[in-house]
């Protein structure tokens, strides 16, 4: 097989360390004498043959871009369907891979992510084009099944915990005449791993989060006010934390905006407000909400270290994967200590990651809903120790990079593609 190049996207929501598992790639690569290509905005760039150099970066920009938030090299949200629906994309895709040489494919993402990874590998067998695919895994939502953990999610853990500790501070200090219950909203479609981040923030009844509500516990209206009511005449405010992905005994999302994305999803962000505006109504009490949306999965700033090494051994690993022949695999995190905390990487097939999802398990959520339990504890907290901060400048602020992105000489036709 020749020695051609790698291809590496980013897709679906980014993190603030997916760009740590990008220069961990490129790194790795480069010491490897393997050239690296970037798709733009992820599959669409490769559809497109809108690809991007990144031997035209310095080593230092490489070495800035794994403290740097975003996807360096742009995302997407674009699913790829069933080989039979989408076998022309399919087929552009080993055209292009085809035209530049290109032997090994690394997708940076989620479930729909190592989805297309493990079709791309199969549609390459049938045209009996020698590539190697490798799923590398990333998502702030925690819910790839057999990793233990999920680069991405260790930071927005601990931004979460850290801003609910903080704004409950400031809540407490004013309940007296001002605010009496705060809400926050935090990101998870159906799984709750963020909400249960939340609840590192305290220890005990009266710390907050006072409340939390998962995703996987149906949500009961009288019950949570009366909770809520008990709290505040107890602890004199209440301090809740509330999953984006709550649903009523009905099964309908609180926070559902009547859209849906482009993978079909249901587009949500508005549980925080609806809970505040139903607790304003029902109890009288004067409440504020916040609802994070983007900065919990942006902000480098306040990376977790265990994250950050997370993110990079990931990417490393994925490219001695790929070069070692592997082929439909995404690297893992397997658990191996909780104290002291040890982790090891290992290979497992993208077949059974694809298109399945990690929920909280039962143990990790208290008897009464509300809170999480001891287990919960144990694994959450390496997850969000240490600390990974970017450089700073003279300004105060971040120094972020901002990467030259050279185009690779297109080969092939247009290829039009849907966004």
């Amino acid at each position: 097989m020749s020695q051609g190049k790698l291809l590496y996207a980013q897709s679906g929501g980014v993190t603030a360390v997916i760009n740590t598992t990008a220069a961990a790639v490129i790194t790795t690569a480069r010491a490897a004498g393997v050239p690296v290509y970037a798709a733009r905005n992820g599959i669409l760039g490769a559809l497109r043959e809108d690809l991007i150099d990144t031997r035209k970066e310095s080593a230092a920009a490489i070495a800035a871009l794994a403290y740097t938030p975003g996807g360096a090299f742009g995302s997407c949200r674009f699913k790829l369907k069933s080989l039979e629906a989408d076998r022309a994309h399919y087929q552009r895709l080993i055209e292009v891979l085809r035209a530049h040489d290109i032997r090994r494919f690394l997708y940076n993402g989620g479930n729909d992510s190592a989805d297309t990874a493990n079709k791309v590998s199969q549609i390459a067998r049938e045209f009996d084009y020698p590539l190697h695919c490798i799923g590398v895994p990333k998502t702030v939502d925690n819910d790839l099944v057999v990793t233990d953990c999920c680069p991405g999610f260790g930071s927005a853990a601990k931004y979460t915990a850290v801003s609910l500790r903080e704004a409950a501070i400031d809540v407490a200090s004013m309940a007296e005449t001002s605010t009496k219950v705060f809400v926050l909203e935090v990101m998870g479609r159906h799984a709750g791993w963020l909400a249960a981040a939340a609840g590192l923030a305290g220890h005990g009844a009266d710390e907050a989060p006072h409340l939390i509500l998962f995703p996987e516990v149906v949500f009961d209206e009288a019950r949570f006010m009366a909770a809520v009511d008990a709290t505040v005449k107890r602890v004199g405010y209440c301090v809740v934390a509330v999953s984006e992905g709550v649903r009523d005994g009905d099964g309908k999302f609180l926070a559902d905006a009547g859209r849906t994305d482009a993978f079909g999803h249901v587009q949500l962000g508005g549980a925080g407000p609806e809970i505040a505006a139903r607790v304003s109504a029902k109890l009288g009490y004067k409440t504020h909400w916040a609802v994070p949306d983007y900065l919990q999965r942006s902000a480098r700033h306040l990376a977790s270290k265990t994250d950050h090494d997370h993110a990079w051994a990931a990417g490393e690993a994925a490219v001695k994967y790929a070069l070692a022949g592997q082929n439909a695999v995404m690297p893992v995190i397997v658990r191996t200590s909780d104290a002291p905390y040890r982790w090891k990487i290992q290979s497992a097939p993208l077949a059974k990651i694809a298109n399945r999802e990690k929920t909280l398990p039962k143990n990790y959520i208290r008897k009464d809903s509300y809170g999480i339990t001891d287990a919960a504890r144990r694994y959450l907290e390496p997850l969000i120790r240490g600390e990974s901060a970017p450089p700073y400048g003279k300004d105060g602020l971040p120094k972020y990079v901002s990467l030259k992105n050279a185009p690779v000489a297109r080969k092939l036709a247009e290829y039009r593609v849907g966004k």
